[in-house]
């Protein structure tokens, strides 16, 4: 089978499931496993890679949502000579794909128009739904059962592993100028991994808040995981924290316990390295139970 993603996490999904070998096209932005290097880019966004501070960031995205209504766009003749059976793409966010819209509409130009699978998770049982979506799709689903077994029993022994162990408060934040609350599965996978989400909303889109409201809550643990950064990225906009009103009063910050995380790799990435963020989360809540096992490039404490 042909297969295009249009999206990071379903990359990822394919690759998880066996068949990298059927995939003829990626995203611009689909960068693991290492086997999908070389894959044809089929999307381009004008401001990826671009070095804006994250404020001018979110300013060109809301100014090209409100005038174009998408970030990306498809390099359709390309689509159109690799001829895909099936293209994986989302409508859950605008921000994060070509619009499910579009791709609908281009599918149906193609010869032999190619089904199109939509992927919009909005809690963790839905990321693993996905990969069951996608085996079905590709014609794999006894593959699928197994690596979605795979990954719930990593769930549970965190679940199990973190039962009676102190709530510890916790503020996830997915983006810091200006400040974002988490929302969809990020909630839950601190609650899972011993936490107590103090602003993020479960099953919610992230949304913007005012700094006050992080530091009203004033979490014992704050992890930052701005989509699209990695760890290197969201450590440039910390001196913004650490000039922000009421960051030296976060409990948080007084014992050590702000981290800066990839993001782009693991939190807003809802495939199978999910459950790779909840693993890491539990660490950094309860390093007691769950030793640290990651690389600086994962995670990295922020220096007061």
């Amino acid at each position: 089978m042909r297969v295009v993603s249009l999206l990071p996490a379903a990359t990822e999904i394919v690759a998880a499931l066996g068949l990298v070998d059927d995939l003829v096209g990626v995203s611009h932005e689909c960068d693991y496993p290492a086997a999908v290097a070389g894959k044809p880019r089929v999307t381009q966004c004008a401001i990826h890679g671009n070095a804006l501070p994250s404020a001018a960031i979110d300013r060109w995205v809301s100014d090209a949502l409100g005038r174009d209504g998408t970030l990306y766009t498809m390099d359709e003749p390309l689509l159109r000579r690799l001829a895909p059976d099936a293209i994986l793409t989302q409508r859950l966010c605008d921000v994060c794909a070509v619009g499910y819209g579009s791709v609908t509409a281009f599918a149906a130009t193609l010869a032999r128009p190619p089904r199109v699978v939509d992927l919009e998770p909005t809690t963790l049982a839905g990321v693993l739904a996905d990969i069951r979506t996608v085996g079905a799709a590709l014609g794999v689903p006894e593959r699928a059962a197994d690596v979605v077994a795979a990954l719930e029993a990593r769930v549970e022994a965190v679940r199990a592993r973190a039962a009676g162990a102190p709530r510890r408060r916790c503020v996830l934040l997915e983006w810091i100028d200006p400040p974002f609350r988490t929302g969809h599965w990020g909630p839950e996978l601190v609650t899972i991994a011993g936490g107590t989400e103090l602003i993020g909303r479960a099953g919610e889109p992230a949304i913007r808040i005012p700094w006050q409201a992080v530091v009203d809550a004033a979490p014992d643990v704050v992890v930052l995981a701005c989509c699209g950064f990695d760890v290197t990225r969201t450590l440039d906009d910390v001196a913004l924290l650490r000039a922000a009103p009421g960051w030296a009063t976060i409990p948080a910050v007084a014992r050590g316990d702000v981290w800066a995380v990839d993001g782009a790799a693991y939190f807003s990435r809802p495939g199978p390295r999910i459950v790779d963020s909840l693993e890491l989360l539990a660490t950094l809540l309860h390093p007691d139970r769950f030793p640290a096992s990651y690389p600086d490039t994962v995670a990295t404490r922020v220096a007061r």
